[in-house]
C-alpha cells in the first residue's frame, strides 16, 4: 500500500468508463490511423504481421514450458522432491543452490522459533480477523521451540473487535496486538512487526488467510539448509462457490500458484514473494524490509532479495487460503493496482537486474520476461486490432505469410491456456478432488478474460503517467457495514 491512500475508497465508475475510452482511442484509434495512412502510402504492415504472432508465440512457449515442467515434477507418485534449475543445467550455469531437490540435505537442526506476523487493516476487515487469528491458534502446529503470532493492524477508528482481540490475547499467551499508530499501509504494519518478532523464522500472511498446520515444517525443509532465504507457498480460493468471478479467479490462482510459481524455481531456480503465505530467514528479512512508498511492496522486495544474492523458492505443499474479491469493481482495483505496481518495479529494478552478478544469464532472462515483457505485451497485444481495422479501411490485402508460420502461432497461442489449467487441475486433483466443470468453463473463457485484463493494464500505465496512485480496498468476501467506534483520543481521554 502507499501512504496516504485510504483515504478515497469511493471512485465514481464514470470515470473508469472515461479512461477506458481515452486510453483504448490512445492505443487502437490513433494506431489505426497511422497504419491507415502508412498503407495508403504504399507501404505495408509486414513486420507486424510477423511480430506480434512472436510474442505471442514466446509467451505460449513459456506458459507450455512452464506446464509441462510442472506436470512432470509435482503429478510424479513418487515422493521425492523434484529437480530445480533445469536450464541452468542443462546450459551448466555455476550455480551453487541450482541442484536437486531430493539431494538438499536435511535441516542439522530442529524446527527454531517462529514467529507469524497476520496484517491487517481494520475497519475493512473487522469481520474476519478474529476468525483467521482464532484458526491460527487452534490448527497451526506449534515448534518445540515456540511460536509467536503477531497482529500488526492499523485503523483510523477504535473498533469493537479491538475489545474481543484483547480477549484473545488474554487466552493466548503466544497472540501479541500490535497496533501501529499513524500507519496507512501494509509495508509500514511489517517493518513495524519486524521491530518486535523474536522468531529465527518469519511466516507473513494477510488477514483472510488460513494456512496449513505444518507451513513452518514445510518451510523449514528448505530455510534449515541455508541456500534458500524465502519459502513462498501455494494460495488457494476457499470462497469459489460465491459467484461466476470467485469461481474463475479460483482456477486463475490454481494456474499461478500451482503451476506458474513453481516452474520458475523449476526452470530457473528462482523465485517470488507474493505477499502472503511467505516464510522468510528473519535475519534476512529484517535487512530487506518494505518500502511504504511501493504500491507491490511484495515484488519489490522480491527484487532486492534476489539482487543482494539470496533465494527463494516456491513450495505448492504450503497451502494456504484465501478469499478472493467478490464483485467486479473490487477485482478491477485489485488487478490495476498489481498491474501499476509491477511497472514501478519494472522501471526500479530492471537496469540493476542486468548488471546484476548475483544472478546468472536465464534468470536475468526469466525476470525479463517476467518484467519488461510483461509490461509491454499488453500494449503489443492489442495492436492487432488496429492492424486489422486499418487493413480493412484502406481495402488493402495483408502480406503473404506462409501459412505453417500462421498456423503454429496461431495453435499455440490458443493451446497455452487449456493446457496450463489442465495442469492446474491434475495437480489440484492429485491433494484434493476437485471437479473439472470450473475449469473447462475457464478455458473458454480465457480470451475474453486475456483482453479484460489487457484493459486494466492499459488504465494502470495510463494512471501511473498521470501519478495516480490511488488505493481502494479490496472487499474480503463479506457485504456487512462498518459500525463507527469512538476514536481512539476520545477513548483516552474519557479514561483519563
Amino acid at each position: 500500500m502507499r501512504k496516504g491512500l485510504l483515504h478515497k475508497p469511493i471512485v465514481v465508475f464514470g470515470s473508469v468508463i472515461d479512461k477506458v475510452i481515452f486510453t483504448h482511442v490512445v492505443v487502437i484509434g490513433l494506431p489505426t490511423l497511422v497504419y491507415y495512412f502508412i498503407l495508403k502510402s504504399g507501404w505495408n504492415l509486414l513486420a507486424l504481421h510477423v511480430c506480434i504472432p512472436i510474442l505471442y508465440f514466446l509467451t505460449s512457449i513459456v506458459v507450455i514450458g512452464e506446464s509441462v515442467s510442472t506436470a512432470i515434477a509435482y503429478s510424479s507418485p513418487r515422493k521425492q522432491k523434484p529437480r530445480l534449475g533445469i536450464l541452468q543445467r542443462w546450459l551448466r550455469t555455476p550455480r551453487t543452490y541450482a541442484t536437486h531437490r531430493h539431494l538438499l540435505s536435511e535441516p542439522k537442526r530442529p524446527i527454531p522459533k517462529c514467529s507469524l506476523v497476520v496484517v491487517a487493516y481494520l475497519p475493512n476487515e473487522q469481520h474476519i480477523i478474529l476468525s483467521t487469528l482464532k484458526y491460527i491458534l487452534n490448527n497451526v502446529h506449534r515448534p518445540e521451540a515456540g511460536l509467536e503470532v503477531i497482529l500488526a493492524y492499523n485503523s483510523p477508528i477504535r473498533l469493537p473487535v479491538e475489545e474481543e482481540l484483547e480477549r484473545l490475547a488474554e487466552q493466548y499467551s503466544e497472540l501479541r496486538l500490535l497496533y501501529v499508530e499513524e500507519s496507512h499501509s501494509k509495508a509500514e504494519n511489517l517493518n513495524a512487526a519486524l521491530r518486535i518478532v523474536t522468531g529465527e523464522v518469519t511466516g507473513i500472511l494477510d488477514a483472510d488467510h488460513r494456512p496449513i498446520a505444518d507451513c513452518f515444517k514445510r518451510a523449514w525443509s528448505w530455510l534449515g539448509s541455508n541456500r534458500y532465504a524465502v519459502v513462498q507457498g501455494r494460495n488457494v480460493i476457499r470462497n469459489n462457490s460465491s459467484n461466476f468471478l470467485t469461481r474463475m479467479i479460483a482456477v486463475e490462482f490454481e494456474c499461478m500458484y500451482g503451476v506458474s510459481h513453481p516452474a520458475k524455481s523449476l526452470l530457473a531456480d528462482t523465485g517470488m514473494f507474493c505477499g502472503s503465505n511467505g516464510y522468510w530467514r528473519t535475519a534476512v528479512l529484517k535487512r530487506i524490509r518494505f518500502s511504504p512508498s511501493m504500491m507491490t511492496e511484495d515484488i519489490d522486495a522480491t527484487l532486492r532479495t534476489l539482487l543482494r544474492g539470496h533465494n527463494i523458492v516456491h513450495e505448492p505443499s504450503i497451502i494456504t487460503t484465501e478469499l478472493a474479491p467478490i464483485d467486479l469493481r473490487s477485482f478491477w482495483f485489485q488487478r490495476k493496482r498489481w498491474a501499476q505496481g509491477w511497472l514501478e518495479v519494472t522501471l526500479k529494478h530492471q537496469v540493476p537486474l542486468l548488471h546484476s552478478h548475483k544472478l546468472d544469464g536465464w534468470q536475468k532472462l526469466y525476470w525479463t520476461l517476467l518484467l519488461v515483457y510483461s509490461a509491454a505485451f499488453h500494449f503489443v497485444a492489442l495492436q492487432i486490432f488496429p492492424m486489422l481495422f486499418s487493413l480493412s479501411l484502406s481495402q488493402t490485402e495483408p502480406p503473404i505469410i506462409p501459412q505453417e508460420y500462421v498456423w503454429a502461432t496461431t495453435a499455440l497461442t490458443l493451446m497455452s491456456g487449456p493446457i496450463q489449467t489442465l495442469v492446474a487441475w491434475r495437480v489440484r486433483n492429485k491433494m484434493v478432488k476437485h471437479p473439472i466443470r470450473d475449469f473447462v468453463l475457464y478455458c473458454l473463457f480465457i480470451p475474453f478474460y486475456c483482453v479484460f485484463k489487457n484493459v486494466i493494464a492499459i488504465i494502470a500505465i495510463y494512471d501511473h503517467i498521470l501519478g495516480n496512485t490511488e488505493w481502494v480496498v479490496t472487499k474480503r468476501g463479506f457485504r456487512e457495514s462498518v459500525v463507527a467506534a469512538p476514536s481512539r483520543r476520545e477513548v483516552l481521554r474519557k479514561a483519563s
